[in-house]
Parts: C-alpha cells; structure tokens; sequence
C-alpha cells in the first residue's frame, strides 16, 4: 500500500493576528462582486485592458467604484497598472500570474452558485413564505 502525504493545510490558528486580518480582509473584498467580475473580464479578454474597456465589460459598475476596486485589486498583488507616458496618457490593467491562480481555483465555485441557483431561487421563496406575516 502505498501511502500519500498530504500538505498540512492553514488554518487561521496559524497566523499571527495581523495576518488573520489582511487574510479576512482580502478574502472579502476579492470575492465581492466587482472585484471578482473585474479579475473574471481581464482573465476572459487574456490582454491588459484600460478602464474604459473594463467599465464596459463590468455592467452596473460606477467609476468611482471600479477606480476602488482596481487600487484594491493592484495593492493585493493581484493586477498590475501600467501607464504609457503619450498624450493622453494610456493606462492598462492586466492580470498577474498571482491573480490567475487566485481566478482559477474560484471559478469551481462560481460555476456551482451558477448551477446551484433554481435550487437558490427555491430555498429564497421557501424562507419568504415561512417568514412573511
């Protein structure tokens, strides 16, 4: 029989108090919709975008919104920002290996809430029904 080693995985008992918060903090805002919407069209499109092209793709969003969300994702390591010294300057937001990796292994669970969502809509209206005066 041969026997597999399994990496120990982290817990947050394992960090120290501030990593627990940029942890948790992190994984807030990166699977909140517009982050995760934003690092889904810069992966789709497979080429830097600018704002604009961004903006497009990521429908509802506001520009103040999507500013904070880029600046969100470009600190955490997750795209990066590169402006082109022209007249008018050029910015465009790619997506990093970092971010890929992060993309990658949330799209499984996308894709469930996506399949899952009939059995979403059901268990909403049981709640409602038993909850509503």
């Amino acid at each position: 029989m041969v026997t597999v080693k399994r990496p120990k995985l982290l817990t947050c008992d394992d960090l120290t108090d501030e990593q627990d918060e940029l942890a948790r903090h992190v994984l807030a805002r990166t699977f909140g919709a517009w982050s995760m919407w934003t690092l889904h069209v810069l992966y789709a499109e497979a080429k830097p975008l600018r704002f604009s092209r961004i903006a497009e793709r990521v429908e509802g969003v506001s520009q103040k919104v999507l500013t904070q969300t880029l600046r969100a994702l470009e600190r955490d390591g997750l795209i990066t920002r590169t402006i082109y010294p022209e007249v008018p300057p050029r910015v465009e937001y790619a997506l990093t290996t970092f971010g890929r990796a992060l993309l990658v292994r949330a799209l499984p669970a996308w894709n469930w809430i996506v399949t899952q969502v009939p059995k979403l809509e059901r268990a909403r209206a049981a709640y409602d029904a038993r909850t509503r005066p």
